[in-house]
Protein backbone atom coordinates (compact mmCIF):
# COMPACT_ATOMS: atom_id res chain seq x y z
CA UNK A 1 0.00 0.00 0.00
CA UNK A 2 1.49 3.54 -0.87
CA UNK A 3 1.33 5.49 1.99
CA UNK A 4 1.76 9.61 1.66
CA UNK A 5 2.26 12.25 3.84
CA UNK A 6 -0.86 14.13 5.51
CA UNK A 7 -2.90 10.72 4.71
CA UNK A 8 -5.21 9.53 7.35
CA UNK A 9 -4.94 6.18 7.94
CA UNK A 10 -5.53 3.37 10.25
CA UNK A 11 -3.10 2.28 12.44
CA UNK A 12 -3.00 -0.54 15.31
CA UNK A 13 -1.37 1.65 18.12
CA UNK A 14 -1.94 -1.36 20.68
CA UNK A 15 1.49 -2.69 22.41
CA UNK A 16 2.04 -6.52 23.18
CA UNK A 17 0.96 -7.64 26.54
CA UNK A 18 4.70 -7.98 27.75
CA UNK A 19 5.08 -3.85 27.43
CA UNK A 20 1.84 -2.65 28.93
CA UNK A 21 1.50 -0.82 32.40
CA UNK A 22 1.15 2.51 33.22
CA UNK A 23 1.06 5.02 30.65
CA UNK A 24 -1.07 7.88 28.52
CA UNK A 25 -0.53 6.51 25.10
CA UNK A 26 -2.94 5.96 22.91
CA UNK A 27 -3.27 2.15 22.78
CA UNK A 28 -6.36 1.33 20.12
CA UNK A 29 -6.67 0.55 16.72
CA UNK A 30 -7.29 4.16 15.36
CA UNK A 31 -6.99 6.94 12.72
CA UNK A 32 -3.66 8.49 12.57
CA UNK A 33 -2.30 11.34 10.03
CA UNK A 34 1.29 10.55 8.67
CA UNK A 35 3.88 13.65 9.28
CA UNK A 36 6.78 11.42 7.33
CA UNK A 37 7.83 12.86 4.27
CA UNK A 38 7.04 10.48 0.75
CA UNK A 39 10.62 9.97 0.23
CA UNK A 40 10.92 8.81 3.91
CA UNK A 41 7.62 6.56 3.50
CA UNK A 42 8.78 5.01 0.38
CA UNK A 43 12.13 3.63 1.48
CA UNK A 44 11.50 3.05 4.65
CA UNK A 45 9.73 0.14 7.04
CA UNK A 46 8.64 2.35 9.35
CA UNK A 47 6.41 5.79 9.08
CA UNK A 48 5.63 8.88 12.00
CA UNK A 49 2.27 9.19 12.75
CA UNK A 50 0.23 11.51 14.78
CA UNK A 51 -3.06 9.97 16.39
CA UNK A 52 -5.96 11.00 16.15
CA UNK A 53 -9.28 11.24 17.99
CA UNK A 54 -12.98 12.67 18.42
CA UNK A 55 -12.90 13.79 21.80
CA UNK A 56 -9.97 16.85 23.02
CA UNK A 57 -10.07 20.20 24.68
CA UNK A 58 -8.55 23.24 22.92
CA UNK A 59 -4.93 22.35 23.72
CA UNK A 60 -2.06 24.17 21.68
CA UNK A 61 -0.57 20.63 20.84
CA UNK A 62 -4.08 19.02 19.13
CA UNK A 63 -5.17 20.28 15.72
CA UNK A 64 -8.74 20.19 14.58
CA UNK A 65 -9.79 18.66 11.36
CA UNK A 66 -13.20 17.21 9.75
CA UNK A 67 -13.07 13.16 9.04
CA UNK A 68 -15.53 10.98 7.91
CA UNK A 69 -18.26 14.03 8.59
CA UNK A 70 -17.42 14.45 12.29
CA UNK A 71 -15.08 16.68 14.11
CA UNK A 72 -11.40 15.13 15.00
CA UNK A 73 -8.29 16.07 16.34
CA UNK A 74 -4.79 15.45 15.58
CA UNK A 75 -2.45 14.81 18.59
CA UNK A 76 0.77 16.12 18.15
CA UNK A 77 1.90 15.78 21.77
CA UNK A 78 2.08 11.93 20.85
CA UNK A 79 3.60 12.14 17.07
CA UNK A 80 5.65 8.35 17.02
CA UNK A 81 7.01 5.86 14.69
CA UNK A 82 5.56 2.20 13.97
CA UNK A 83 5.65 0.13 11.60
CA UNK A 84 4.13 0.50 8.25
CA UNK A 85 2.65 -3.03 8.55
CA UNK A 86 0.58 -1.62 11.13
CA UNK A 87 -1.14 0.28 8.94
CA UNK A 88 -4.39 -1.22 7.66
CA UNK A 89 -5.63 1.07 5.13
CA UNK A 90 -6.07 4.52 4.08
CA UNK A 91 -9.33 6.44 5.04
CA UNK A 92 -8.28 9.99 3.61
CA UNK A 93 -6.22 13.19 3.52
CA UNK A 94 -6.07 16.35 5.24
CA UNK A 95 -7.41 19.22 3.39
CA UNK A 96 -4.90 22.00 2.24
CA UNK A 97 -5.92 24.76 5.42
CA UNK A 98 -5.70 21.11 7.56
CA UNK A 99 -2.25 20.75 6.55
CA UNK A 100 -0.32 24.05 6.95
CA UNK A 101 -2.36 24.08 10.52
CA UNK A 102 -0.79 21.20 11.62
CA UNK A 103 2.88 22.19 9.96
CA UNK A 104 2.47 25.31 12.58
CA UNK A 105 1.35 23.48 14.93
CA UNK A 106 4.37 20.88 14.35
CA UNK A 107 7.23 23.83 14.75
CA UNK A 108 5.49 25.51 17.20
CA UNK A 109 5.71 22.13 19.13
CA UNK A 110 8.93 21.12 18.48
CA UNK A 111 11.24 23.81 16.78
CA UNK A 112 10.78 27.26 17.89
Amino acid sequence: MEINQYDIVLVDLQVSETVRGPGAEIRKIRPCVVISPDEMNRYLRTVVIAPMTTRSRLIPTRVRVRHNKQTGWVIVDQIRTVDRKRVSKRLDRLTYPEIKKLKNVIRETFVE
